[in-house]
């Protein structure tokens, strides 16, 4: 059983990162389309230190190698789509806490949130919409929201802060048509695990979505008919 490894469930995140600095060609994959390659560097971990190192389909099954295997292809399918479907976007490759295969998505002109707010503006939206068609496509993969603030405030404001974050996301994508049972979990982590060392910071305002293989999924993989 040395090829077996106990998982919670294979991964895909998609960090939006509200940062007005980021320009137009930054990213490799930025508006390529249909035919871009994903690229990236294998090796970082997600959710170090956070409580993404939990998410995933609580099944307590283990995937070999093989089902692993599917698994990544798999999601190299949702990067390729993502990167079609949403434009100004960074697609890379990363590894989970599992050691599974996952995709960062880091949207180019960004998912942004002003001092102390929660709405989303137009901008933010149509990236959304767009993103809610991979969603709706990708069925099989289930997901996780999370919401962020910079530490300008303390915790009895920036938790409550960041939820209502992490719900705007939710809510917009549900009015998009992505069914209520994809969308597993919505919380709100507060000033944690920023991204810059600011505590005044755009890129720290932010909402990270999580794809990750649903229970179907792992069985589906498990067994061999994952595509």
């Amino acid at each position: 059983m040395k090829n077996l490894k106990t998982i919670a469930a294979g991964m895909c995140v998609l960090t939006l990162v509200s940062s007005c600095a980021t320009k137009q060609g930054t990213f490799g994959l930025a508006g390529s389309g249909a035919g871009a390659v994903v690229g990236g560097i294998i090796g970082n971990i997600i959710g170090k230190n956070t409580k993404g190192t939990m998410i995933g389909a609580a099944i307590g099954a283990a995937v070999g190698a093989g089902a692993g295997t599917l698994i990544g292809r798999h999601m190299d399918k949702v990067a390729r789509e993502t990167a079609a479907q949403v434009q100004n976007a960074k697609i890379e490759k990363v590894t989970d806490a599992n050691g599974l295969e996952c995709v960062k998505v880091t949207f180019d002109n960004g998912i942004l949130f002003g001092l102390n707010k929660s709405d989303l503006n137009a901008s933010s939206k149509k990236e959304l919409a767009d993103f809610a068609k991979v969603m709706q496509k990708n069925a099989d993969c289930d997901v996780a929201i999370q919401g962020y603030t910079d530490a300008s405030g303390n915790d009895n404001i920036n938790i409550p802060l960041s939820e209502k974050r992490a719900s705007a996301v939710s809510s917009y994508l549900l009015s998009q048509g992505v069914p209520a049972r994809q969308i597993r979990t919505v919380e709100g982590l507060g000033s944690s695990n920023p991204i810059e060392n600011k505590t005044v910071s755009e890129k720290n305002r932010r909402v990270e979505v999580y794809l990750y293989a649903s229970e179907s999924m792992i069985n589906a993989a498990n067994n061999g008919t994952l595509r």
